[in-house]
């Protein structure tokens, strides 16, 4: 009896051992975070850059007016077919038309004063200098003259071509500057060529050349690919945007593309590049340049590294720099991840 009043309390102290081991065994199993691993390989791999942009004409043409003034009107709207030679616009005529007589009025008062000049010297009055400067006051007067007149012309706008308006800039009552544009035009006959129109950032801007070939989709073709060439590559930023531009040659075979079409075109750059790829979802806080990745040398532990983007195509992400001498990088599971999580490889 003495015995099993001992042994009693000794059966109590090893069940509550052991329901103290399996709970503990029980929170690491809940603090263990199941994740896919893949292992970290060198990649080679060719340049290609993901632009987006406009259809357009390559015989693009920004039409201005010479001289300033207030727009009088504009006889077209955006997407208006238009005529060689077709007026499109006007300045107000007004303070134009008071230059021109303002002017004349002057020649015709430096023509009289020549006039005196000469009754004057033939009475010996006046010298031959004298002369001679209102003569030279009558030949400024006349370029002045053929200048203002000149300018008249200039404070009208006419279609350089047959095509169409792609965007209408001022309006009427608007003041325009001189070569400040007012309608963007393009002319597309038949024989036109067109061209995806994209902005690019500047380390894409640096990787391309003329003749770049591209894969490119347009939204209104739906399922269709067509061929283009980097033609155009601009020398400067955009002011308003800071990207550059560059074109690129589209062959659309039977199809027929309208200018404003949207388009995203994926360029393969000269030379190649050493790297990693690794799963688009692998990335973390990416923002096309950057971003971040958990990575695992022990397929237990995990730590958050910082990794440089060369660039992302078809869910595939291409790292420049930041996976060396690491084993593997988490491709699911990185949203429930942290600094000291506990991995399960599944």
């Amino acid at each position: 009896m003495r015995n099993l009043l001992f042994l009693l309390p000794l059966a109590l102290l090893l069940q509550a051992c052991g329901g103290k081991t399996n709970d503990k065994k029980s929170m690491l199993a809940a603090d263990t975070i199941p994740v896919k691993l893949i292992p970290i390989l060198s990649d080679t791999n060719s340049n290609q850059v993901w632009a987006s942009g406009l259809i357009t004409t390559e015989n693009e043409a920004r039409l201005s007016f010479k001289i300033g003034g207030v727009i009088e009107s504009v006889l077209v709207n955006e997407g208006d077919k238009v005529r060689s030679g077709q007026l499109l616009a006007t300045l107000k005529s007004t303070e134009i038309a008071s230059q021109v007589q303002q002017v004349q009025l002057g020649l015709d008062k430096a023509e009289r004063d020549y006039q005196r000049a000469q009754n004057l010297f033939k009475d010996s009055v006046a010298t031959l200098e004298q002369v001679q400067n209102a003569k030279t006051g009558v030949d400024i007067a006349r370029q002045n003259l053929q200048q203002v007149q000149f300018n008249q012309q200039y404070a009208k706008i006419y279609a350089p071509a047959d095509g169409f308006i792609v965007k209408k800039i001022g309006n009427p009552g608007e003041l325009a500057g001189p070569g400040t544009p007012l309608l963007i035009m393009n002319a597309a006959s038949a024989s036109s060529k067109w061209v995806l129109r994209v902005g690019l950032a500047d380390h894409d801007w640096a990787i391309l050349e003329k003749g770049n070939k591209a894969t490119v989709k347009i939204d209104a073709f739906p399922g269709k690919q067509f061929t283009g060439v980097v033609s155009k590559k601009s020398l400067a930023a955009d002011p308003v945007s800071g990207s550059f531009e560059a074109e690129l040659q589209i062959s659309f075979g039977n199809e027929q593309p309208a200018i404003g079409m949207f388009g995203t075109a994926g360029i393969i750059a000269s030379g190649k590049t050493a790297g990693f790829s690794i799963p688009y979802e692998s990335l973390l806080e990416a923002n096309g340049k950057k971003g971040f990745v958990f990575v695992s040398d022990d397929r237990r532990t995990v730590k958050k590294v910082e990794v440089i983007i060369a660039s992302i195509a078809n869910n595939t992400a291409y790292i420049a720099s930041g996976l060396e001498g690491h084993a593997f990088v988490v491709s699911a599971g990185s949203p429930y991840l942290s600094e000291q999580s506990i991995i399960t490889v599944k």
